[in-house]
């Protein structure tokens, strides 16, 4: 018999090889095939007597795997929906839908073991619902089969505990739960409350900070059913469930849903897919939706639920004020800043101060030349590590150390300018020396367990100053903060990226969402040279539905998503000529295609960063007012420019939905 086996190639086909007594029954199982000198992991597609190919050219497979189980007709379909939408290869689809360990040949040797907490949980007491998160809950199980569900909600409303009845209802009905969260540092409180409210339930957690071996056991736990509840980062959206009967995507408008390397989805809208296939709701869960989920709520599309008040008892929405940077800066630090950090030292309460750069400072400079240290690879400058003494750019990881005198001029005085996290904690501890400073970045969380082990600080009270970026502001709950200042807020209103004021007020809602969320009152300082723009006039008046529609009216007046849909055709190599020429030739292709179809090609330009790790970038945008236009042309371009030749120095990925361009 002949088998059609996919692989994790760049390639829109499958392969014949030989199996003896092979089935239909053995779609979908993994296979090990020669190829080459070596050997490659493949997942059976197809099964047929005969095969195009000379019988003397065919070749055997070497291993079936059983161990595990196959992909079912639901995997296969939602597979092959992300293939063709995202124009991806089936074969690189499918394999990278697997767990690392299930595509190397080696696989996982299965144990029978079940996790044991080695930590203290203490007893979880089911809170009672608000009148407004019952009638949310209610709501939403009051029909049944597919429907897309927002759960609006302001920060410390209580999302998380109408996600938890949800479950508790579908779980009673023998069904399993894919719940979605954007990043790893928000998974380790959920697991805790997941072990608090379902002792006997078995769930599991899936995301990269998870060993090879134990993600894979426990995606094979998903796809045996035994696991109930599966919670996960992107990835976790092609997790087998057999019984899948709700989904849960948590801050929905979070960039980190979108995959920026091989198949580029979104795990948000693959999971609205995925929902609809298995006919089960989901939930689209945030304070800040995006213009996207906003659009489609507004016209009823989905169904709109609002918590539109704190869930606990007493607790309110954070006072919030703007300051501006001022000219007589005590050390750095705005005064006023300072003396409210000190008076929330003063009661005892903690304060979070919030700058999204890590690093000491993004710019070292000769004030006599005007020297600048930029990166050798990439059109960036490099940002000042002072611990370290080096200089590092966040793009490509290249460092050296910090120069002693101008490579320009030979001046001895170079200075910095701007500031990261590490200025700012350097600031603090001359400023509040008594206070317990604790700053938390990517830099300092590279250890496994760091994050946890600075969850707990903070929760037992044994931080006074959290200084940090944006891994500290998204779902996080510490009731012991009381005070946030964000700092350097107005950089993305200068941005070219036609998603930068989304971001923005989305990011400062999300950050002074971290304050007062308990008992004590929240108070948050915004540093703003712009105290008159939009953005901050609705986020002053807790307004996000009053700035989602100013922002709708402003991308439907120059027709950007969701009033139109976007592909982006991204070029690198390490010389332009190559990349010109190209790009010419697939210009000249689109516009070709596009000529009956609605479609905008716009010219190439070079990408918002021309240079990375040493490569040119460029880009070709393609813009439609039609979804399946913009489709039907993508087929017919994708065909093209994967017969259109080029050198190998060369790559190119054609992204559908972009968020970057």
């Amino acid at each position: 018999m002949i088998v059609q086996v996919l692989l994790d190639l760049p390639l829109e086909q499958s392969f014949d090889f030989t199996m003896s007594e092979a089935t239909v029954a053995d779609i979908g199982y993994r296979v090990l095939v020669p190829w080459g000198k070596g050997q490659r992991v493949g997942v059976i597609r197809g099964v047929s007597e005969v095969s195009e190919h000379p019988p003397e050219k065919l070749k055997e497979v070497v291993t079936l795997w059983r161990d595990t189980g196959p992909l079912t007709p639901h995997d296969w379909k939602l597979l092959e929906f992300c293939s063709s939408y995202y124009h991806h290869p089936l074969g690189a689809t499918v394999l990278n839908s697997l767990p690392p360990a299930l595509r190397r040949p080696a696989g996982l040797k299965s144990a029978n073991r079940r996790r044991s907490s080695e930590k203290y949980v203490p007893e979880y007491v089911i809170p009672a619902l608000t009148p407004e998160q019952s009638q949310a809950l209610e709501c939403v199980t009051l029909h049944t089969g597919f429907r897309t569900h927002l759960l609006f909600g302001v920060t410390g409303s209580g999302k998380t505990e109408v996600y938890f009845h949800l479950i508790d209802r579908v779980l009673g009905q023998g069904k399993q739960v894919l719940l979605l969260v954007p990043e790893i540092n928000l998974t380790p409180q959920l697991e805790q409350r997941l072990e608090q409210r379902w002792k006997g339930v078995r769930w599991v957690s899936l995301h990269s900070g998870v060993s090879e071996k134990e993600r894979g056991l426990r995606w094979l736990e998903a796809q045996s059913g035994e696991a109930r509840i599966v919670l996960g980062t992107r990835l976790a959206v092609f997790t087998p469930l057999p019984d899948l009967g709700l989904i849960v995507v948590d801050e929905e408008h979070d960039a980190s849903y979108k995959q920026q390397e091989g198949l580029r989805y979104s795990a948000r809208d693959v999971a609205i897919v995925r929902a609809q296939q298995r006919n089960v709701p989901i939930i689209l869960g945030s304070a800040t939706p995006s213009l996207e989920t906003w659009d489609n709520a507004r016209r009823g599309r989905y169904d709109l639920h609002y918590l539109r008040h704190r869930a606990v008892a007493g607790a309110q929405l954070p006072t919030l004020r703007l300051v501006r940077p001022a000219q007589d800066i005590q050390d750095g630090l705005n005064p006023i800043i300072l003396q409210a950090l000190r008076e929330a030292l003063s009661r005892g309460e903690q304060s979070l101060v919030f700058i999204n750069r890590r690093g000491y400072a993004p710019v070292l400079y000769c004030p006599g030349c005007g020297w600048q240290a930029v990166c050798n690879r990439c059109s960036v400058r490099l940002v000042v590590h002072r611990r370290s003494q080096f200089l590092r750019c966040h793009h490509c990881g290249a460092q050296q150390p910090l120069p002693a005198y101008c490579p320009s001029c030979g001046n001895l005085h170079l200075e910095t300018r701007g500031e990261g996290t590490q200025k700012i904690e350097e600031w603090l501890v001359k400023q509040l020396p008594d206070a317990r400073l604790l700053r938390l970045d990517s830099d300092s969380l590279g250890r496994k367990g760091t994050w946890e082990e600075a969850r707990q600080r903070i929760l037992a009270r044994q931080v006074d100053i959290l200084v940090g970026t944006q891994l500290l502001v998204k779902g996080h709950d510490f009731p012991g903060l009381s005070l946030v200042i964000a700092l350097n807020a107005d950089q993305a209103l200068f941005s070219s990226d036609f998603r930068a004021t989304e971001r923005l007020f989305a990011q400062l809602i999300q950050v002074a969402g971290r304050a007062g969320r308990g008992a004590i009152r929240g108070e948050v300082w915004i540093e703003t040279e712009y105290a008159d723009h939009p953005l901050y006039h609705a986020l002053q008046n807790q307004d996000s539905e009053g700035f989602l529609q100013q922002e709708l009216e402003q991308r439907q007046q120059v027709g950007w998503p969701p009033y139109s849909y976007l592909a982006l055709l991204r070029v690198e190599a390490e010389k332009s000529e190559v990349i010109a020429e190209f790009l010419s030739k697939a210009h000249q292709q689109a516009r070709q295609f596009a000529a009956a179809g609605e479609i905008q090609v716009y010219d190439p330009v070079p990408a918002l960063m021309a240079r990375r790790a040493g490569l040119q970038r460029w880009q070709l945008l393609i813009q439609s007012n039609h979804r399946g236009n913009l489709q039907g042309f993508l087929t017919l371009w994708h065909s093209a420019l994967m017969n259109l030749r080029h050198p190998r120095e060369l790559h190119w990925i054609l992204e559908v939905d972009p968020l970057d361009c």
